[in-house]
C-alpha cells in the first residue's frame, strides 16, 4: 500500500447555538479536510481546525502546508514504513500543527486499514467506550444554567464552564449553575487564559471558600507564562490543567519537571497529531500525571481520531470531546459513535469511516 495521491478540501458546519469562550465566538464550524489515497484504493481521512488564536493556523497556511509541503514528500511513500512516514511529516516543516495533525489522522486511518485492525487497538485497546464533558459557553448566568440544566437532562456527568472574562460575573456563573445542578454533578472551569495570576489564585480561592466543588481549572493565564501558571498551582488547592501551555512533549516535561500544573490536556491540533501526543502520554505516565484528552471545534472527522486515541491509552482519563454535540449536522458516517455522552468504538479497520459528505475538495 503506497501513497499516490494527498488532497484537501473545506467542510463547513452550522453550529446548535454559539461557541463562546474568553478568546472567540464561533458560529459555524469551518475546518480543512485532508484525503489520502492509496494505490490500493484505500483512503485515509484527517481534520485540520481553524483556530488562529490558538495554533496560529489558518485556512491558507493549512492548505499550503500540506499541498505544497508535506503531501509532496509523502507521495510514493507505503504505509508499512511508518515511523519515517512519521519523520517526514514532522520535519516536513517546523511548527503548523493543525495541518500535520490531519495528514497524521490520515496515515494512521490507512496504517490500521493495513493491517485490518481498529486503530485504538493498534495503539493499545484499552477501552471501546469513553465517557465525555459537555461544554457550556460563557453567556449571561441565566443562559448558562439553562444549559447546564438541559446537559444534565440528557445524562452528562460532567460539565466544562467557559470563564475568563469578567471574573465577579464568573463567579456568579459557577454559584448559579453548581445550586442548579446539584454536587452529583462535576463542573470544571476553563479560564482559556483569560486572567492574571494574582488574580486566578483570588478567584479560584473564592470558589474554594464557597464550596463550589471545582474539579479542576483549566488553564487560568497566559500560555506562555509558565511561571505563573506554577505560582497558581502552589497557591490553591484545587487541580490545575495545563492546555494552551502544553503543545509539544518538550513542553509537557518542562511543566511536569517545574510542578507548573497537576495535570496536562493534550489535543491532537496542539500536538500535530496521535504521533507526539503518545509521547506525552508516556512523559506524562512516567512522571504520574493525569492527561485530559480534548478537542477544538472539530466534526466527527477530527473527534473519531482524538477517541481511538483515548480508547488506546490508560494514561488518559478525563475526556473533553464533545465537538460533535455542539453541531447541528453530522455529515460523517462511520467513524466513532457518538450518543450524546457516551463514544463507542467500532471494531472496524483504522479509523472506520464510510462516507464523508458536504466536503468540497480543492
Amino acid at each position: 500500500m503506497k501513497i499516490n495521491d494527498v488532497q484537501v478540501g473545506e467542510i463547513q458546519i452550522p453550529l446548535k447555538k454559539p461557541f463562546k469562550t474568553a478568546l472567540r465566538e464561533v458560529r459555524v464550524l469551518q475546518n480543512v479536510v485532508v484525503k489520502i489515497s492509496t494505490d490500493t484504493g484505500h483512503i485515509g481521512y484527517g481534520e485540520a481546525a481553524i483556530t488562529p488564536v490558538i495554533t496560529g493556523d489558518i485556512k491558507g497556511s493549512i492548505k499550503g502546508a500540506i499541498l505544497e509541503h508535506i503531501g509532496l514528500k509523502l507521495i510514493g511513500k507505503p504505509i508499512d514504513e511508518f515511523e519515517d512516514l512519521m519523520e517526514t511529516l514532522h520535519n516536513s516543516l517546523v511548527n503548523n500543527p493543525s495541518p500535520k495533525a490531519a495528514v497524521d489522522m490520515a496515515l494512521y486511518d490507512l496504517y490500521g486499514q493495513l493491517y485490518n485492525i481498529p486503530v485504538f487497538k493498534l495503539l493499545g485497546g484499552y477501552r471501546n467506550e469513553i465517557i465525555t464533558d459537555i461544554t457550556i459557553s460563557v453567556n449571561e448566568p441565566e443562559e448558562m444554567v439553562q444549559d447546564s440544566i438541559n446537559a444534565v437532562e440528557k445524562g452528562y456527568k460532567t460539565l466544562k464552564i467557559k470563564v475568563g472574562k469578567d471574573w465577579k460575573k464568573d463567579l456568579e456563573r459557577l454559584k448559579a449553575i453548581r445550586k442548579a445542578v446539584g454536587y452529583d454533578i462535576k463542573i470544571r472551569a476553563d479560564a482559556n487564559q483569560g486572567w492574571r495570576p494574582k488574580e486566578a489564585v483570588m478567584v479560584i480561592r473564592k470558589m474554594e471558600d464557597l464550596g463550589l466543588d471545582m474539579e479542576l481549572i483549566e488553564q487560568p493565564v497566559k500560555a506562555y507564562d509558565i511561571d505563573g501558571l506554577k505560582f497558581v498551582t502552589q497557591n490553591v488547592i484545587t487541580p490545575i490543567l495545563a492546555d494552551e501551555s502544553c503543545f509539544s512533549p518538550l513542553d509537557a516535561i518542562n511543566i511536569i519537571q517545574n510542578k507548573a500544573a497537576d495535570m496536562v490536556n493534550i489535543k491532537l491540533m496542539k500536538t500535530g497529531g496521535i504521533y507526539n501526543a503518545l509521547k506525552i502520554c508516556s512523559i506524562a505516565e512516567t512522571f504520574g500525571i493525569e492527561c485530559m484528552l480534548g478537542c477544538m471545534l472539530e466534526s466527527k472527522i477530527g473527534l473519531t481520531a482524538a477517541s481511538h486515541l483515548a480508547g488506546g491509552k490508560k494514561a488518559i482519563s478525563k475526556f473533553d470531546l464533545d465537538s460533535p454535540n455542539l453541531l447541528s449536522q453530522d455529515p460523517i458516517t462511520g467513524g466513532a459513535e457518538y450518543d450524546e455522552y457516551r463514544i463507542n468504538l467500532l471494531d472496524k479497520p483504522g479509523l472506520g469511516f464510510d462516507h464523508i459528505e458536504n466536503v468540497i475538495y480543492d
